[in-house]
């Protein structure tokens, strides 16, 4: 009984828990405060005056989740081949038998009518752009198979998020508003090239593509630094378009400082504290600083 049970076919239900494992769904958490502050200054833009702003709020963060959701399941699926040559990845669901290509399909195809659905609910501009939204970040996947900027590709992804608020609150974009894209461009840039220290041998014995295999460790550790540098440039820009108070940028500028000095050319044991703890504090320390801030200067 027990070989029985222990080679049928998983149910949904554990198929969808190890689905939302493989692309770790928790991680979500990294782009999503940056959609809220750009949601959040848009309002601010239209004096607090906006129909329904929890009903937006509620479709901004479905279409975020389901289109991060549909673009790391794709990436793990086109993956996986190389995944189960890297010993570091060699775990993940799809190489290692845990979960069939059919359903991470099927949920990368619910997860992608989820988006074009919440697109909809946010007015016909967003829905207009979510193809092209939707094709960029899936483009991303193939990008480590011929450039080295992968990184910055990844970072365009999800400084997508901010802009694409903005519009679903307002129905239209603004320039100023692009500050923050680019800080959300260079920030993840610069953390990708971090966790991509990590996989330095295999990509260049692989042929992959990216900053740390093109120039070596203690260059791209450096690259990384100035990716964050402009990252607190970018914000502070941001805070001076919008008419703010810039000290929401020091917590962050102190959690980067912290996240760079936490990884060595020698020493990369600590790149998961420095990848996935410090970055998902980031967005909700900053998101918290400028809800404050806005708040404060309300009549």
């Amino acid at each position: 009984m027990g070989h029985t049970l222990s080679t049928a076919e998983p149910g949904f239900l554990q198929r969808l828990r190890r689905t939302l494992d493989m692309i770790k769904f928790e991680h979500s958490v990294f782009a999503l405060p940056f959609a809220l502050i750009g949601a959040l200054l848009a309002w601010r833009e239209l004096s607090f005056q906006v129909d329904a702003p929890w009903f937006r709020v509620f479709f901004i963060l479905l279409a975020m989740v389901a289109a991060r959701s549909a673009a790391m399941t794709f990436n793990r699926i086109l993956d996986a081949a190389i995944d189960a040559k890297n010993p570091r990845t060699a775990s993940r669901h799809i190489p290692a038998g845990l979960l069939s290509l059919r359903f991470a399909w099927g949920f990368l195809i619910l997860a992608s009518v989820t988006f074009l659905f919440a697109s909809l609910m946010l007015g016909p501009l967003c829905l207009a752009l979510s193809p092209v939204a939707l094709a960029i970040v899936l483009f991303y996947s193939y990008t480590k198979r011929f450039t080295s900027l992968s990184h910055l590709v990844l970072g365009a992804c999800l400084g997508i998020a901010p802009s694409a608020a903005w519009i679903a609150v307002t129905g239209s974009l603004n320039w100023r508003i692009g500050f923050l894209s680019l800080a959300v461009l260079f920030w993840t840039a610069g953390f990708d090239i971090i966790y991509a220290c990590q996989d330095f041998e295999f990509d260049r014995q692989e042929g992959l593509f990216s900053i740390p295999a093109r120039l070596g460790i203690v260059r791209a550790l450096l690259l990384s630094r100035v990716c964050h540098v402009l990252t607190v440039a970018s914000l502070v820009a941001l805070c001076m378009v919008f008419s703010l108070n810039p000290w929401p940028v020091l917590p962050v500028a102190a959690l980067l400082v912290y996240e760079q000095a936490l990884v060595k050319p020698g020493d990369l044991s600590k790149v998961n504290l420095a990848f996935f703890t410090v970055n998902g504090l980031i967005g909700l320390v900053f998101f918290a600083a400028v809800a404050l801030e806005v708040f404060r200067n309300v009549q």
